[in-house]
């Protein structure tokens, strides 16, 4: 089982976070994706234990997962999983994110689905909420939390994942679920809390919060009018 870390200037959290999910379960395989950072996170997530792949350039969370899909196909791994490194997906979840394969191609660590006190407000829940309500009736599933990175992948959705995983603003979350969906992929989401960042600073605020909103929804439509997609078996 492949765990995807896609990093990018996180030298401060890679470490731990790679340290973290290796002591978890000894069968778990960790790729970093560097992409393309100025700091020292080649080189802290190499020494936690990793295998890296570093990439020239900044390609956002889209290219690098891609990247990280791409190496899992290439080394056969018949399910994979996205843990970010900068510590807030909790590597005791793991296990918990991918027995919805069980029943499902993509499984998702939901933090709005009873467990976690995770909460947004204003124009962000606003996205949030509209978000879920829009690809729950693509996927035919009930789903609270879209945007989530927290998810994991069985061959089929890894096969398709390659296909087509875009690197625009939320299309490696919205738009690779409704590509996935619109593919036939089966989508299920599974419970889990989140974690505050140790170092570092997610992006907040009114102003923020606002332009997500827009962003999302425009995400959204992109991903929508670009219709369905084959996946491979």
């Amino acid at each position: 089982m492949l765990v995807i870390v896609p990093a990018w200037n996180e030298e401060e959290n890679v470490g731990r976070t790679v340290r973290e999910i290796l002591a978890t379960d000894a069968r778990y395989d960790v790729v970093v994706v560097d992409d393309g950072s100025t700091d020292g996170t080649a080189a802290v997530a190499r020494a936690a234990g990793a295998t890296v792949l570093p990439l020239p350039f900044n390609l956002g969370v889209g290219g690098a997962m891609k990247t990280g899909y791409t190496y899992a196909l290439r080394h056969d791994y018949a399910q994979a999983i996205q843990v970010d490194a900068d510590g807030q997906h909790n590597p005791a979840d793991i296990a918990e994110v991918l027995s919805g394969l069980a029943v499902a191609d993509i499984s998702i660590g939901a933090r709005f689905a009873t467990v976690g006190d995770y909460s947004v407000r204003g124009p962000r829940r606003w996205a949030m909420l509209f978000l879920a309500g829009v690809v729950s009736r693509v996927a035919n599933a009930r789903l609270t939390d879209v945007t989530s990175g927290f998810r994991a992948a069985n061959r089929r959705a890894i096969a398709q994942y390659v296909r087509y995983y875009p690197a625009e603003y939320l299309g490696d979350t919205i738009d690779s679920l409704v590509a996935g969906a619109h593919a036939g992929l089966i989508v299920t989401q599974v419970p889990v809390a989140m974690r505050p960042r140790v170092y570092g600073r997610p992006s907040q605020g009114p102003v923020g919060s606002t332009i997500y909103l827009f962003r999302s929804v425009f995400a959204l439509g992109l991903a929508l009018i670009r219709g369905p997609r084959k996946a491979h078996s």
